[in-house]
């Protein structure tokens, strides 16, 4: 790999004081023990004693000697120093940099503190070592490591070396941890093997794409044919018997890194890669691809399942539609017999005739058959319907059953077991576990046997189900794999409960942890009780026999005069500008643009990189594709160019390390903190309709009409920054995925209060949160319905009594509070998926004992929660604030998305996730600037005296775009040549392939 690396800010501060030294810095690196004012006052003179002084303390807090001790300190520490010695005149400080006395000194502070050179064996090794852990099990680009290699020595008292010698020294650890991952991955590869991977990248006899080309390109219909298509990628794959060395212990990480590189280079690339490196290559793309197409192929019997099944009760729902009138005119005859059989004037004798000759024996007869056939029981599984699918379902069922082998847990082997009866098709009869009422009379044929394909529908619909609970699972996969798996067990429990304790901030004894609780709910509705006459939000009615609390919606909070004012003053000092200016002005303040490293080669930059990235981030966000942002006379705006930096720069991992500088530039503006501290952030969900054949969309009529789309889920900080999302197909319920986006993201933010709407309220979260050390706030709207737990039945809480009608047993939390902890400390250490975690937990009626003990747990905390939302106006406020915020930064989202009527044009997941990346990193580009700009127009307005308030100051947000122009300019400058009357340049049809291709 290229040596240089190094950023020219970073090279820069390498070794060198910054413009600025925080107290905390000075307080700690500069405060002189009275050991080291021994050795100072042994010097003689004072510019000897605080010329040793200031090298002392440069050292400790630079790691290194400067050439020159005095001019190249800050002013600030020379003053901290010289007051701690005492010493008020600093200006003799310039004959001790050019003495021997200063050498002198340097000698002796490092024989008395023990500092060392790099190029001691002992620190060398050292050094290598604790590099190549972190190049093995992370992969973090080179400047990121030059940092950590820098504060590593600093802490072992290792003087830095010249900045060039330790970039090669990280570049040569670094590469040699490649070359490790290449040959272990190519260990145990056959020559077989090797072929058959070399092939997948030559191009077909009469196609113009490769093998490989063919694999990445996943399922995007639904339907019977396309499932088959996924499945047979899935055994391609599997074909060519690549696996792993069992004792390699390779990180994922480094294993995804490499199967994404193969995933989206082009092949000419992959075929000028070196043997090593491109079998290596090859080995992590079958191996990771294995579980993408298995999780591709589910993807598809998901959806396929779901439309076979809502088809036929839509299908079935017709047909009765269309009987009605057979059905009404029965139940009439049926009802005019019962008439006859009330009345008490026909006697008992006479009645069968009586019934005959009003109705008729034929009509009667008729009619009951009618109403037999027309009436559907309460449990009906409309299996007439299905039975007209029989012939879809056999297009898939033997290659599903072939090729994809299910696993489960306790609550999924019966199921499991009806798969395999399919499969092998025994003589003996089908397990009937899985069989319930509504499927049981369906079973037999007319023969009395087995029926087959209403069997085979039965198994389905249960799969479908228990795939969705995660009781059915697969492996290798990403998304359908066994959520328990990566749970903490045994020893590595034991070792880790400790330490899982303290970052959680509970006891590992039920009791303490359950009494603290416990006792915080009863001091709630206490104080809450108390309040009651006080608070006129708050009333309590009797319906039905039964207290029920009615809350006043909060009143509009109105705007002082001084707000208004100030937010026309904000609004008509903001610069007008095009948006791509903003992109460029905060990549030039922050760098975000360095978080960006080729996909290969980490240091490979370009001419103008930047320009090139602002534009690609650009066409992805405002979904108008590069063709606004193409300039063929800028070498940095050429096509090629653009279309090689969105290959290779943007992903997702690049995305995230750039998005995490941004809001860490917005968490350093005093005006973001004067909106927020970072410990308050809000989650909800931005809908997209996707109108190209993807099965990773999904419907949902009330968003998407008749199309299908996702949901952009966003995780957002008090202070406007987006700090986290995911893609989800469809609408999936809030409560699923919001674990998930408050744990995987990787900002220096930390909020530990997350507020939502109502869709992701449920006992398991509030119980999950709270076990985890954040503090779950829904906004409640329907409050009315809401139940109040409480522990102590006997506790007297007043007007409350009437509410507090449900009990929390604790002896159902104690048992499992080990095992509660032993979730909340794998969801902590990121050892098992979120998603899949809540899916199992959240399994509507068939809860496991664990998930039912965290629900119990969890009332406690909704019912504290409750009691502080109905009690505190301010925190109900706060919430709606923080919403508002949301839906405020999704309005800008749509207006920047603007491209393509903002409809989502890309099939696969990843495209999904990088493009929708793009938005959100823009989004928060934009936020930035806005506060940068305000800040300095409310400085300028308090430098002419204009009265700013700091409530209305809090009140303000940079979520405004007016001065904006996200549309671009048209140009009526025309070239002089054309102005002439001479014609364009016609273009080269080069060009024109090569942007075809």
């Amino acid at each position: 790999m290229p040596v240089s690396f190094l950023t020219p800010t970073q090279r820069e501060q390498y070794g060198r004081y910054p413009r600025e030294l925080s107290d905390e810095d000075l307080a700690r690196f500069f405060y002189l023990d009275d050991g080291m004012r021994e050795l100072i006052l042994m010097r003689r003179g004072d510019h000897n004693r605080l010329g040793f002084a200031l090298q002392l303390t440069t050292v400790r807090y630079l790691g290194t000697f400067l050439d020159r001790p005095v001019d190249d300190v800050p002013p600030r520490v020379r003053v901290t120093v010289a007051a701690q010695l005492e010493i008020t005149d600093i200006t003799g400080l310039g004959e001790y940099q050019n003495t021997r006395q200063r050498r002198r000194h340097v000698a002796e502070i490092r024989e008395r503190y023990g500092y060392r050179e790099l190029s001691d064996p002992t620190v060398g090794f050292r050094l290598t070592r604790w590099l190549c852990a972190l190049c093995w099990t992370g992969t973090e680009r080179p400047g990121v490591l030059f940092e950590r290699a820098t504060a590593w020595m600093l802490t072992h008292k290792v003087l830095l070396p010249g900045v060039t010698t330790l970039e090669r020294f990280v570049a040569q650890v670094r590469a040699r941890m490649e070359v490790r991952l290449w040959r272990l991955l190519a260990g145990g590869i056959t020559d077989d093997q090797r072929k058959k991977l070399e092939a997948l990248l030559t191009v077909a006899e009469g196609s113009r794409q490769s093998w490989l080309d063919k694999l990445r390109k996943g399922p995007v219909r639904v339907s019977g044919p396309a499932l088959v298509q996924a499945l047979q990628r899935v055994e391609t794959i599997r074909e060519l018997g690549i696996s792993l060395p069992a004792a390699a212990h390779i990180p994922r990480s480094r294993l995804a890194a490499l199967a994404r590189f193969a995933g989206t280079v082009k092949v000419t690339v992959l075929n000028r890669l070196p043997p090593a490196r491109q079998l290596a290559v090859l080995v992590a793309f079958v191996h990771s691809m294995e579980a993408s197409a298995q999780d591709d192929a589910l993807d598809v019997l998901d959806m396929l399942l779901r439309d076979l099944f809502s088809m036929a009760e839509r299908d079935d729902r017709r047909v009765r539609l269309r009987s009605l009138k057979d059905l009404d005119k029965a139940a009439a005859t049926l009802a005019d017999a019962c008439r006859l059989l009330l009345d008490p004037d026909v006697s008992d004798a006479t009645l069968r005739e009586r019934i005959y000759e009003a109705i008729g024996r034929d009509v009667l007869t008729q009619a009951l058959d009618d109403v037999n056939t027309l009436v559907r029981p309460p449990d009906d599984v409309f299996y007439e319907a299905l039975r007209k699918k029989r012939q879809s379902v056999a297009r898939f069922m033997p290659t599903l059953l072939r090729l994809v082998r299910f696993e489960a847990n306790a609550a999924g082997e019966p199921l499991v077991a009806a798969l395999d009866w399919l499969r092998q098709r025994p003589a003996h009869d089908p397990p009937e576990a899985i069989i319930d009422k509504g499927w049981k009379r369906h079973m037999l044929d007319e023969h009395g046997k087995t029926d087959y394909a209403a069997y085979a529908f039965c198994v389905l619909d249960r799969l479908k189900a228990a795939l969705h609970r995660r009781d059915i699972f697969v492996a290798p996969s990403w998304r359908y794999a066994d959520p328990r798996a990566g749970l903490l067990n045994g020893t590595e429990w034991e070792a880790t409960r400790p330490m899982v304790c303290r970052a959680l901030g509970v006891s590992s004894d039920p009791m303490p942890a359950l009494a603290a609780i416990a006792a915080e709910l009863d001091q709630a509705y206490r104080a809450v009780e108390a309040r009651l006459p006080h608070n006129p939000a708050v009333r309590i009615e009797t319906v039905a026999g039964k207290d029920e609390l009615v809350l006043s919606p909060l009143d509009r909070l109105d705007e002082p005069p001084t707000l208004k004012a100030l937010r026309n003053e904000v609004r008509a000092r903001m610069p007008r500008v095009d948006l791509p200016e903003i992109v460029l002005e905060i990549a030039a303040r922050t760098s975000f643009t360095q978080a960006f490293t080729h996909v290969t080669e980490r240091a490979a930059r370009a001419s103008d990189l930047t320009t090139s990235l602002c534009a690609v981030l650009l066409a992805q966000a405002c979904n108008t594709g590069p063709e606004p942002f193409v300039r063929q006379d800028v070498p940095a705006l050429r096509r090629d160019r653009l279309l090689w930096v969105d290959q290779h720069y943007v992903r997702d991992d690049t995305l995230g390390t750039a998005n995490a500088m941004l809001v860490a530039a917005q968490s350093r503006i005093d005006l973001a903190r004067v909106w927020g501290g970072g410990d308050v952030a809000s989650a909800d969900g931005l809908r997209f309709v996707v109108p190209v054949r993807s099965v990773h969309a999904a419907p949902n009529p009330k968003y998407f009409n008749q199309q299908r789309g996702v949901t952009w889920y966003n995780l957002i900080s008090d202070q406007a920054s987006g700090l986290n999302a995911i893609t989800v197909p469809g609408t999936l319920r809030d409560s699923l995925v919001l674990l998930a986006v408050v744990l995987e993201q990787q900002t220096e933010l930390q909020p530990t209060r997350i507020m939502t709407d109502t869709g992701a309220y449920s006992d398991v979260v509030f119980g999950l949160f709270r076990l985890l050390g954040y503090r779950f706030s829904p906004r409640l709207a329907d409050i009315g319905g809401t139940r109040f737990w409480r522990v102590d039945p006997d506790a007297d809480y007043g007007k409350l009594n009437g509410l507090a009608r449900q009990r929390v047993i604790l002896n159902r939390i104690e048992p499992f509070w080990d095992d509660l902890l032993r979730l909340a400390g794998s969801l902590r250490l990121g050892l098992v998926p979120a998603t899949g975690i809540m899916r199992v937990l959240q399994a509507g009626d068939r809860m496991t004992r664990l998930a039912r003990a965290l629900a119990e747990f969890g009332r406690i905390e909704k019912t504290i929660h409750t009691l502080r939302y109905i009690d505190d106006e301010a925190h109900r406020r706060d919430t709606l604030i923080q919403l508002n915020l949301g839906e405020r930064r999704h309005q800008l989202a749509r207006e920047l998305f603007h491209g393509k009527r903002g409809e989502l044009h890309q099939q696969y997941r990843e495209g999904q996730e990088d493009q929708l990346g793009a938005l959100g990193l823009i989004l928060n580009v934009i936020v930035l600037w806005n506060t940068i700009y305000m800040d300095a127009v409310l400085a300028q307005l308090r430098a002419e005296g204009f009265e700013v308030r700091d409530d209305d100051v809090a009140r303000l947000d940079p979520l405004g775009f007016e001065h904006i122009n996200m549309l671009g300019r048209y140009s009526f400058a025309m070239h002089e040549a054309v102005a002439r009357g001479e014609l364009r340049p016609l273009r080269d049809p080069d060009d024109g392939a090569a942007e075809a291709a």
